[in-house]
């Protein structure tokens, strides 16, 4: 659980970055964010986005779907709230301020909870994937876009060098995919069916975890 001092903290970055979050990040992650709701929408159209943001993610799921947006900014859901009226996305159902190691839905509502670029930024990311399996049903998947260092070789070598230009931009490649994996094998009921490259050269991957039937 993130405690209170730390959430002040996030609040105030998140309405720093609010204003140009799009024009950072957009074009960047467009290609990671979509294979994302594309996973997510493969398990069911009841679909919670943690971490929603501006919400540039939101305009790539179908109108069938079910997309429940939750995020620590009263700021950036602003920003897609906007979105969402601007350009009709009534497949968006909900976009509420919520801490993601505190979710406020029951046990099993969604068909598949999707987390982009966020899970490495969380004080608690293990708390955080312990709500997303709470909240997600039997047989759905946890999607995960996101940035994690390399575990050797070469390039990890080049992610330490580089360590304080990627902090600054909300990226940690101290965190590894490892540590993801590790917390679904402790679960006994997850399992990571996917862990794939994506653009740009593999710099964001995807996570697929599956939750027991």
């Amino acid at each position: 659980m993130t405690d209170g001092a730390t959430t002040v903290l996030m609040r105030k970055a998140y309405a720093r970055w609010a204003p140009i979050y799009d024009l950072v990040y957009d074009k960047l992650t467009e290609p990671a964010a979509r294979a994302a709701v594309n996973a997510a929408v493969a398990c069911g159209p009841r679909i919670l986005e943690a971490g929603v943001g501006t919400g540039l993610s939101l305009g790539y799921y179908p109108g069938h779907a079910e997309v429940y947006g939750v995020d620590l900014s009263e700021d950036m859901l602003r920003r897609a709230q906007e979105k969402v009226d601007r350009r009709g996305l009534t497949h968006v159902k909900s976009l509420q301020v919520m801490d993601v190691t505190r979710l406020g839905f029951p046990d099993e509502t969604f068909d598949a909870v999707t987390a982009q670029f966020i899970i490495t930024l969380v004080p608690e990311p293990e708390t955080a994937l312990e709500e997303f399996m709470r909240v997600l049903k039997p047989g759905g998947e946890i999607v995960l876009a996101n940035h994690w260092g390399q575990p050797a070789g070469p390039i990890a070598k080049l992610e330490e060098l580089a360590s304080p230009v990627a902090k600054a931009i909300g990226w940690s490649s101290a965190f590894k995919a490892a540590r993801v994996e590790a917390w679904a094998k402790g679960t006994g009921r997850m399992d990571v069916v996917e862990l794939k490259p994506l653009f740009p050269s593999g710099f964001f991957k995807l996570m697929r975890i599956k939750k027991r039937a």
